[in-house]
């Protein structure tokens, strides 16, 4: 038997995260748990869990303090609170028949524990320690998390402790809003007006990019450090390198071209997929979109249907071709944006016609109301904001 579990609970400096495997006494557990109670280290000292001295707890325990130990206060509260704590959980989750037909005298613990030097609430750290090992204890013998959770929920929340949230895009439809401006006092205003939404992306356009460099990135996260911004660089050559400078630079997406050559479009595709980015075609002045994607080996994340802003007054450039047929050579999985014309009146036609991400630049960004365009614009998706900072326990 080799059991894994994992689990947060509580806040402040008492907030507890435990990291635990369950085994067999004969195998690598055991093993490992040998090595842990013989072969100590410096602020790293491992002690079995009891329910107070002179009472083990069963199965067998060993606590693993993760933070070094160096002052008197942290030891007393590791060899208190946590190891009582650790203990108790383990001998209330036997009582509770969570063990099951295991013959528990077979079986060891090893609970590696997180305890904050700034921790000084013996209650809390109690309480926190005891709720985290039992959670992980279910979670290990239960062989949490199933596959179908685990991708339901990795774009959904945030890592609590990170202190800002990774957008990702598995909500829409969304509002992105281009910020082709060449001024960054300008930017800056705009950003700072733009209102707070979990369906609102920010795009650092192509003149923006061209006038500041991707540096501009840097800019917008002082001003909107969880906003989800695409770089929007057009690339038609040097993939590879154009989609790791956009990663580097902290932007959630890369803007390829649709006329770039194949493998362009693959290496930037790939280079994005290794990065943890996100990658767009822009089909802008592309014959046939639905041919491009079906020829490419690697898939993007999103496509483009782009007109251009010269284009607009006389209507010469094609918007929108069939949706339906792009996400089938996509292979399914595919998200389709819109640029190009959008305004707060034909915002549901593209929604119907199967737009997820709609492109809006100069009918917010040159207004005279700013976050009162942005606002027009969001409430005709008709979305609700999204709790990524949320903790789930229950699954």
């Amino acid at each position: 038997m080799y059991l894994i579990g994992e689990a947060l609970v509580g806040d402040g400096p008492e907030l507890a995260h435990v990291d635990l495997m369950i085994g067999d006494k004969a195998g690598p557990i055991g093993q490992a748990f040998a090595n842990g109670l013989s072969q100590l280290s410096a602020g790293h000292t491992p002690l079995l869990a009891v329910v107070r001295p002179n009472l083990m707890t069963k199965p067998a325990t060993l606590v693993i303090p993760k933070v070094t130990l160096k002052k008197g206060e942290q030891v007393r509260e590791m060899f208190g609170p946590v190891q009582a704590a650790v203990a108790k959980a383990v001998a209330d989750a036997l009582e509770e028949g969570v063990f099951g037909d295991l013959d528990v005298d077979d079986l060891v613990i090893l609970a590696s524990i997180y305890l904050a030097p700034e921790a000084k609430d013996y209650n809390r750290i109690f309480r926190f320690n005891y709720g985290a090992t039992k959670l992980a204890l279910g979670r290990a013998l239960e062989s949490f998390p199933p596959t179908k959770t685990l991708l339901y929920e990795k774009d959904r929340g945030a890592h609590a402790v990170m202190g800002f949230k990774v957008q990702r895009l598995w909500d829409p439809p969304y509002l992105q809003v281009a910020l082709d401006l060449v001024d960054l006092n300008r930017v800056r205003a705009v950003l700072a007006d733009l209102p707070e939404s979990d369906h609102l992306v920010i795009e650092a356009g192509t003149p923006t990019i061209k006038q500041f460099g991707l540096s501009v990135i840097a800019e917008i996260r002082k001003v909107r450090p969880n906003a989800f911004i695409i770089a929007d660089l057009k690339t038609l050559d040097t993939g590879n390198l154009e989609a790791r400078m956009a990663a580097n630079a902290t932007a959630d997406a890369v803007v390829i071209s649709g006329l770039a050559p194949l493998p362009t479009i693959e290496t930037a595709l790939a280079e994005a997929k290794k990065t943890g980015i996100y990658s767009i075609i822009d089909m802008l002045n592309v014959a046939d979109p639905v041919a491009v994607i079906r020829n490419l080996k690697v898939k993007p994340d999103i496509v483009e249907l782009h007109r251009g802003i010269d284009c607009e007054k006389e209507g010469t450039c094609h918007v929108w071709g069939d949706i339906q047929a792009m996400r089938e050579a996509a292979g399914g999985k595919l998200l389709v944006a819109t640029a190009g014309g959008i305004r707060v009146e034909n915002v549901r036609d593209a929604l119907a016609a199967g737009s997820q991400i709609l492109v809006v630049g100069r009918a917010i960004t040159a207004s005279k109301d700013v976050r009162h365009a942005a606002e027009e614009f969001l409430e005709q998706l008709g979305r609700e904001e999204i709790d990524q900072f949320r903790i789930m326990t229950d699954f």
